[in-house]
Parts: C-alpha cells; structure tokens; sequence
C-alpha cells in the first residue's frame, strides 16, 4: 500500500516542548494535580497600553490583509528599535515581520539552506533549530556544551566544527533552554573565526529584555558582521504576546527580500490587529517591562537556591530568560522508587509521574544530561514544584 502521509513529515521529530505540555495538560483533564514547568510561556498578561493598540485597530478597520512583510509603520518601528536597543541600523527594506519569530526561523532555513549545507549549533539549542534545518535540506551539527562552561561554545570548538561544507550558525542569547548570555567579548571572539570562514549567523534575541546581567549585545553590531547576520526577534516572551503571534527579522536585503517571497507562497502577511498592536510595544521604552523582569530575576533566584537543596541537581547561573537546565545525570543508572533512570527522558518521565511535575527532557536540546525547568510561573507554585521534585528523589 502506497503511504499517504510523506517521508518528510514521517522523519520530522515532535515537538518535545509542546508534547509534554500537551501530556500534562491530559493528566491534568484527568484530575491529576500537575504543576506544568514544561512551555516557555510568561504568566503575565499582555500589557495594557498594547491592548489598547489593538483595540484602536479594531475601531480604525485593520480588517483587510496585510503586506507580506509587514506594514510600513510596523518595519519603521522595528528599525527603530533595532536602532535604540541593539546599535543596528536597518532599513525597512531589511525587515520581515512573520507569525511569529518561528515562522522567521523556518524562513531563513527554507531560503538559505540547500542539500547538504552545514549549520553548526551550540548545544544545548532551540528545539525546532534542529528540525527546521533538516527539513530544509540542512545538516545541523551539534557542538555539546556542559554546565561547567555555562553551556557556551568557545571559538576554539567553533573552529573545530567548520567544514568546507559549512554555511551557517545558529544560537540564541539569552539562552533557551540554558538562560546563559553571551558577553561583548566571548561573542567577539566567536566572531573571529566566523568571518574567516564567511559564515553567516542567525541570531535568536527573543529574550533579550529578559536579561539579569545589565544588558544583551547583539552579534550583529561587531564590526564586520552587519552583512553577515540575521537578527530574530518578536513580542512574545519580553511582552507576553505569546498568542499574538508576531515575530521579525533585520537581514541583508536580499535575504529580507528571499523570506518574503517564501512568505508570500505559505501565509503571506500577518495578523492585522496584532501588528498594530506590536507597533506600540516595540516603540515603548523597554523600562515598562521592569515589573516583568524583576519578578522573572526573583524567581531564577528562589528556583537556584531550591535545586540547590536537591541531591545530584548541578546548575549554572542562568543570566537570562526564564529556564534553569539542571545537569541531572547523577541519577542515570540508579532506580527511584522502582523506576530505572537510563536519561533525561526517563527522569523526566519519573518526575512528571511521581512528583507530578511536568519538565522537559535536555534530549530535546541537544543536551541529553539536563532537563529544562520553566520558572515563568507563580513563586508558590516552584516552591511547591522543587518541594514535590526533591521528596520524589530523596523518599
């Protein structure tokens, strides 16, 4: 019998993040008491002066469709915020606005990559860089990183890393899942051998407000690297717009110009009213997201100094956005309560059936020693979670 669904789909991993929410949110329709740390998703509510935006869009009629790459004033917005927050300076002919910074991804993959070319990640990554690449003909290739080096890449293993096939490197600071951050100078320093090579980069800034360490600095403003990067961002994490679905580029122009030609064959424009809406968040000052970014800083703080009461738990300082990713590979051939922990996976199964609390497997990252705690959460509910985590490995 011929198979109807295609090899492409067949070999695409799912998503690890979205299934273990999706298992506890079962468990949960069960009557199960599950406390989910598993989606990266602020538990803040969008704020005020941009649901007015909208609902002024809505009154003013922003009903039709929209420019593929964006509305004009939108891509103005962006080059300014660019400009304000990042020293870059874009065109509006350099921007892309998408649904969401995924579909920003998944465009450049698609426009960039063809058979065979190298993409070189520092692991652990983004769970969807690795599939986006291999479905667009790309072979990503994994650089491991450990809690001992706060899970960066030097430039030494990025020289290692390069072949003649090599076309592209992908990474995300602040972090996700590992919330480290790249200083001024280790970027510089990976930047040397980038430019040697002529490697173009993407870089994943989504989080870039929700950063403890006194400020992010974009890879796109060393001298020499302009040209030679694609900056992504988008609303969802800094400005709790997670639904909204908004999200960005600032690229060489004819890259910019290449994703909105593939844009225009899958989705063409976004969403009116939300770009409207993200018109007032990228133009406001980012001092509006402080309440946001003290309470994520508090959090990270009780969420350490929990983990560190938890027998085998090492962590890093996680710097920005909203996960720890604990190394927890002293369980790894030990048995808890019956249960033999092999990996990340199993033991974040075993979490997630004996202390109820749902994480997600370092597997999915890349990094198959950790898992990925979201603190974007109430302080009673982590307190409760690493309550429950710690009696299901020490009882």
């Amino acid at each position: 019998m011929m198979n109807v669904l295609s090899d492409r789909i067949n070999n695409l991993a799912t998503s690890q993040t979205l299934a273990m929410a999706a298992k506890a949110r079962e468990l949960k329709a069960q009557g199960k008491d599950i406390i989910s740390l598993s989606l990266g998703e602020p538990d803040f509510n969008t704020p005020d002066f941009i649901k007015e935006a909208a609902k002024q869009a809505i009154d003013d009629n922003y009903s039709a469709y929209t420019p593929v790459d964006g509305y004009a004033e939108l891509k103005e917005a962006i080059c300014r915020k660019f400009k304000r927050d990042n020293g870059l300076d874009y065109k509006p002919s350099q921007i892309v606005v998408s649904t969401g910074a995924k579909q920003s991804l998944y465009n450049i993959a698609q426009v960039m990559l063809n058979d065979g070319d190298e993409v070189i990640l520092p692991a652990p990554y983004w769970v969807s860089y690795y599939e986006m690449i291999k479905l667009s003909g790309g072979v990503p290739v994994v650089v491991p990183t450990s809690v001992e080096t706060d899970f960066k890449m030097t430039a030494e293993q990025l020289e290692k890393a390069i072949t003649p096939k090599t076309k592209m490197m992908w990474f995300s600071s602040p972090c996700n899942p590992s919330g480290s951050v790249y200083s001024e100078a280790e970027l510089t320093s990976l930047c040397e051998v980038l430019k040697k090579h002529d490697i173009y980069v993407v870089s994943d800034e989504i989080y870039e407000h929700i950063n403890f360490s006194g400020g992010s600095f974009s890879i796109g403003a060393i001298p020499g690297m302009f040209d030679k990067t694609i900056t992504v961002n988008g609303v969802a994490k800094a400005f709790a717009m997670t639904g909204w679905r908004i999200g960005y580029i600032g690229a060489p122009e004819f890259i910019a110009k290449a994703c909105t030609k593939m844009q225009g064959q899958v989705t063409s424009g976004a969403n009116s009213i939300a770009q409207r809406a993200t018109i007032a968040a990228v133009d406001a000052d980012p001092k509006v997201l402080g309440h946001m970014v003290e309470a994520f800083h508090s959090r990270r703080d009780l969420v350490i100094n929990l983990m560190n009461d938890i027998p085998g738990f090492k962590n890093n300082i996680p710097e920005g956005a909203f996960y720890v990713f604990p190394d927890i590979s002293y369980y790894f051939g030990k048995t808890l309560k019956g249960m033999t922990i092999h990996n990340a996976d199993d033991f974040s199964m075993f979490l997630l059936e004996h202390a109820n609390v749902a994480t997600v497997t370092g597997d999915a990252f890349g990094n198959p020693d950790c898992i990925r705690i979201s603190y974007a959460t109430s302080e009673e509910q982590l307190k409760e979670a690493l309550r429950r985590i710690k009696a299901a490995v020490t009882e």
